[in-house]
């Protein structure tokens, strides 16, 4: 709590929409298995949205009233961090980190946190929100996988028949073509709704910025 003035104190000096409090990377309280999902989580966030923060799943931060009124929290568990660093990054806000202490857990106070499951809902919620906010680059590499499937198994019908002119496995030959005619839907789809992503990404920064 001795830290929480500093949050705010930096929020307001540097005009920002979120400030996060960073753990110690190296600390005793920090279970193995929750560092090292920890660090997992922020990569993939780096790589999936180009821009990530060093303590992702931490719940210590100071807000803007403006962060405030522009968030759809719909996150019932631990994966709210996950949402909010998110709609952080899509809307382009000015956040920052500062390190804060991190201390033991009491005994007999055992974390309420569940590696497995509560890690598995948090890799879920970013790949729905990457899906909503790059439609494009989802849909894209859905597609490219497919269309990808279809070239492999296309690959040896083509050689065979450049060599006899015949077509000896038929259903391979439909399925090839039933792939690539679904990775072109699926292209479609991210096409489509990278427009709509777009606008209602724009109707989101809008109304955001509508506040002081």
């Amino acid at each position: 709590a001795a830290d929480a003035p500093r949050l705010v104190d930096q929020l307001l000096l540097d005009r920002l929409d979120m400030i996060v409090g960073r753990r110690p990377a190296a600390s005793s309280a920090y279970r193995a298995g929750h560092a090292f999902g920890n660090r997992a989580f922020n990569t993939l966030l780096a790589r999936l949205f180009g821009r990530g923060v060093e303590d992702m799943l931490s719940g210590y931060r100071a807000f803007s009233r403006r962060f405030v009124k522009s968030f759809p929290a719909e996150s019932p568990g631990f994966e709210i961090e996950t949402e909010l660093t998110i709609h952080a990054l899509a809307l382009r806000m000015p956040i920052a980190e500062i390190p804060t202490s991190l201390g033991e857990r009491e005994a007999g106070s055992p974390s309420k946190l569940r590696t497995v499951r509560d890690g598995l809902r948090i890799l879920k919620t970013m790949i729905v929100l990457y899906k909503e906010f790059k439609p494009l680059a989802f849909f894209g590499t859905i597609a490219a996988g497919t269309a990808l499937a279809a070239l492999a198994l296309a690959a040896p019908l083509l050689a065979t028949f450049l060599e006899t002119g015949l077509v000896p496995r038929l259903p391979t030959a439909i399925l090839c073509a039933s792939l690539m005619m679904i990775s072109a839907l699926i292209a479609t789809a991210g096409v489509i709704l990278d427009s709509v992503g777009r606008f209602r990404r724009e109707m989101k920064r809008m109304h955001y910025l509508s506040w002081s």
